[in-house]
Formats: structure tokens, sequence, C-alpha cells
């Protein structure tokens, strides 16, 4: 089916703003083009339901957290506590059928296969029973969805900013040679970008260290929907390309009360967005000596130029949170204190947040 057919449209906004073979150009023209759309999605309607919920704490290390700030000195915290949250979004589609949206659903069990965390909890010793203390979790799809009266066939569509540690295979069915497994969400598509998709089955070990094994293995091609570019899915609602982090990835850009919400990867929270007003010492006197605006989620670098781009086009395209030092990024998985690293502060913190209202019947 086609994108009219399925009420999304493509966006072409940012299709030529990284032609110009001199970077500080591409920077220039993709700002200008998200100041553009954003006047343009601020007179969008907001979205009928939109809750962000936290899952699950993970110890991730500060070196890829902020890229570049800690090179030059001496680790204080060799790792951070990165929370993931699930977003749940209720809008109407272009044809003005209600749709619902689950963005970064996290299969947490099977997401511990990624090589990058299989490894770092192999080398712990005892790690079971310290599980719960160092990654915590605080709840998971299905609950997430129990809490706010959803039936798993009322889900339409899954999507992600980019496919590192998911695996898709319980949301979406599998068969293969071994395996039967039918879909948790019956009536769900992926929504994926084109250059993620093909990337994720032929990666390289650089990539494949943050990608879980055989996660979209025996998945139907029918459930997939591939786009280019940039998409508007409904009222108020897109998924724009941001690649540089991935080849493919894109972020969530949703038109709520509070203003447009930006929701990726691409950073760790205010902090790598805005750096110069980081309370942070090390990462507001890093943006100071080097002049940069953003600070990169650097676990992979696949292009370091795009992914500092698609991060001002973020950032501009949000516009600022309530605190006017920070803007509206509000990241898949966010940077955050816990007790256990006592010495990691954050500036500012997004959180959760709940929206309108959802409308529990959507037959």
């Amino acid at each position: 089916m086609s994108l009219q057919q399925l009420g999304m449209k493509a966006l072409h906004d940012f299709d030529d703003v990284r032609q110009s073979p001199l970077p500080q150009e591409r920077l220039k023209a993709a700002r200008a083009k998200a100041t553009a759309f954003r006047e343009r999605f601020m007179d969008e309607p907001c979205v009928q339901f939109y809750q962000s919920a936290d899952m699950v704490r993970v110890p991730y290390p500060t070196w890829y957290a902020y890229s570049g700030v800690y090179t030059q000195s001496t680790y204080k915290f060799p790792y951070l506590h990165i929370l993931n949250r699930i977003f749940i979004v209720q809008y109407y589609d272009l044809l003005g059928e209600l749709k619902t949206l689950l963005f970064s659903p996290s299969d947490i069990d099977a997401d511990r296969e990624t090589p990058f965390f299989k490894r770092l909890t192999d080398r712990m010793p005892n790690w079971s029973p310290l599980e719960n203390m160092v990654a915590p979790i605080t709840r998971d799809v299905t609950q997430a969805l129990k809490e706010v009266n959803l039936k798993p066939e009322d889900i339409d569509y899954i999507s992600y900013d980019h496919l590192h540690t998911q695996d898709v295979r319980q949301w979406l069915g599998t068969t293969t040679d071994s395996t039967d497994r039918p879909a948790y969400f019956p009536n769900a598509k992926l929504l994926v970008h084109e250059k993620e998709w093909q990337s994720v089955q032929g990666l390289l070990p650089v990539q494949a260290e943050w990608y879980c094994p055989n996660g979209i293995d025996g998945v139907d091609p029918d459930k997939v929907i591939t786009f280019t570019s940039s998409i508007q899915l409904g009222k108020g609602l897109a998924l724009v390309h941001t690649p540089g982090h991935t080849e493919g990835n894109h972020s969530l850009v949703a038109r709520v009360p509070d203003g447009i919400r930006v929701t990726s990867e691409n950073g760790v929270g205010v902090d790598a967005y805005a750096p110069m007003n980081s309370s942070v010492k090390a990462i507001r006197r890093y943006a100071k000596d080097t002049g940069m605006e953003v600070i990169l989620n650097g676990n992979t670098l696949e292009d370091s130029t795009d992914q500092y781009i698609s991060m001002i086009i973020e950032k501009t395209i949000a516009g600022p949170s309530k605190n006017p030092d920070f803007p509206n990024c509000a990241s898949s998985s966010e940077a955050t204190p816990y007790w256990l690293i006592p010495s990691h502060k954050v500036s500012y913190l997004i959180g959760e947040a709940t929206f309108g209202s959802l409308i529990k019947d959507n037959a």
C-alpha cells in the first residue's frame, strides 16, 4: 500500500539539506529548514494522547553517552544510568482514522542478548542477584499497556528511532525452520526507515555490537512498512529522518500541549542538546572550549557529522521545554541520576509525561 492509502504522507523538508560539500553550509540549511518545520508544525493539532512511561534502567558508558567530553580527563564515573522509556501515542491519521503507535517498545528480556550488554553482564560475577539493583525494571511493555487499558490488538504501529538492542520478534511474530511464534500485537506493523531495515540485514562488527542477534529473523515482510526521507503519520505526528547515529535513524515528532516533543537516542538528555547551559562542569567546559552545540551519543559514531546536524534539527524543531535553557527533546533513553552512581548529575530531566485522553475503543 502507498503512504497515502495508509493515511500518511512523505515529508521532503530535509531531503536536500546535506547536499553541500561544506559541513557549515549543511548545518545552516538544516537549521533553516528545521525552523520553518517547527513554525508549520506548531499549527498542527495536538495528538489525541501522548504518554511516556519509564521501563528499565541500564548502566551505560559515560564515554559513549557524552562523546568527547571526557577524553582528556580521568573519569570519575565510567558508567552512568540511562532510563529507557516507552511512548504511547494515539492520533488521527490523514484519512481521519484513529491510530495507536508504540514508540520504543523494548522487549527487555530479549534485548539482553545485545552483544555489548551480554558481555557486560557475563563479566560480572553473581549477576542475577545484582540485576534488580543495577538494572531495575519499572514496567515492561505489557504492563505499560495494561496501565492505560490498551489491549494488544489495539496497537496499529510500532517504531523505534533505530534498531540498536531491539528484538521485534515477540511483537510481530516470527516463522523460521525451528520457530513459529504468533505476534503479541496481531494487528501491528513496524514503521522503519528503509536504510535502517537494510543495514540490520548486513551489519559490520562495529554495528553488530549494538544490535540484538536475529532480532528480525522470520518476521513477515508484510508487517514491515519501510519509508525513505521523512513521513507524517497523521495530525500532529511525524517521523523525521535524522541520520548519523545510524543511517536510518529517525525521530518521533509529536505536537502536544507543551509544544513539540522530539524523541530519539541521538542524545541522552538535555545536557547533550544544550551543553553550553549544562550545570555539569565538564560538559559545559567542553562545549565552551570546542564550540560544540550538542554532544553526541557515540556508541557507534557511524557518521558523527550527520548526527551532529540531526541533533541541531531535533532541538530546533523541539523548541524550549518548561526550562527555557533546554530544548523539549524527550530522549528515548534519558541519562538520569541514580543512587548507585551518586556522582552522576544532570541539569534538568524531561521525565515521564501524559497529555490528552486515550480513546479506549478504537474499533
